[in-house]
């Protein structure tokens, strides 16, 4: 499993296991069989309902808590600085934790006009070392550029929507020039990457899935990832990747599939 270094110092596993629609009874067994496949990077939110199931599984697997990189978010309808605090209390007695690895804010809301109280609020937790690192989920530049003007804390990432179709250039480009780190969520387009023929070719030439590619091509842009599946055999085989490597006629392929197509909302859009 590789590694990434956080602006904090603080390592993150470039690849792990997203939750998002996983109900809470089978978050625990879920979140088992990842760590048992090798997995050291859960992420979950407030918003999924799960965190008391993988609290739960975290605790069954019996891998060391220190471990295990585990991700955490405030919703929407929690925004302001005494609401993300209690917020996140409230996440951390679910999980059943002392503290969480990373705790964003999961959209910035921006009719709302709270987010960057929200961040202070994340600020304030991190002081605490309840979170060891904190950052946001789907800001678009100007969101951060408010952030960054308005707050002490550069995110040590911001977590967008990213796959061959809406590769999120110019947010990449723009975090990795103020030192945040870019996750993928729907890094598979909601499914769309299974059977795409471009995408079947090229695994086919490597022996592998066209999942496997797209995880693979995350990887080579230096973005962290978040697949998720209940599935047993495709949890392991989404880890299953490290051994893949893209040549620059795989890569091109892989571009020229951009559109711009949005699997969810625009962020500007979601209050």
């Amino acid at each position: 499993m590789n590694s990434l270094t956080l602006n904090d110092g603080h390592l993150i596993p470039q690849l792990g296991l997203g939750v998002y629609k996983v109900a809470d009874d089978l978050a625990a067994e879920t979140v088992q069989v990842a760590l048992d496949a090798g997995y050291r990077h859960v992420d979950t939110a407030a918003l999924y309902e799960n965190e008391v199931g993988v609290g739960q599984g975290l605790t069954r697997s019996g891998v060391p808590r220190e471990d295990v990189f585990v991700t955490t978010k405030v919703w929407n309808d929690r925004h302001g600085y005494a609401e993300t605090l209690k917020a996140f209390d409230e996440s951390l007695a679910k999980l059943g934790l002392d503290y969480v690895d990373l705790y964003l804010i999961h959209w910035p809301a921006p009719k709302q006009n709270r987010y960057v109280d929200t961040y202070r609020a994340l600020e304030a937790i991190r002081a605490t070392g309840r979170a060891r690192s904190i950052g946001v989920s789907n800001f678009h530049p100007h969101h951060l550029d408010r952030l960054l003007a308005e707050t002490e804390v550069v995110p040590v990432l911001n977590q967008v929507e990213l796959h061959p179709w809406l590769p999120q250039t110019k947010v990449r480009v723009y975090d990795a020039a103020r030192g945040i780190r870019t996750e993928a969520w729907s890094p598979l387009a909601r499914g769309r990457a299974i059977g795409n023929p471009i995408l079947d070719a090229i695994g086919a030439r490597h022996g592998k899935s066209a999942a496997q590619i797209v995880i693979a091509w995350h990887l080579s842009l230096g973005n962290i990832v978040i697949p998720k599946s209940v599935t047993p055999a495709r949890i392991r085989a989404n880890i299953d990747v490290f051994d893949i490597v893209l040549d620059p006629q795989d890569l091109a392929a892989i571009a020229a599939l951009d559109s711009g197509e949005r699997t969810g909302k625009d962020p500007d859009d979601l209050d």
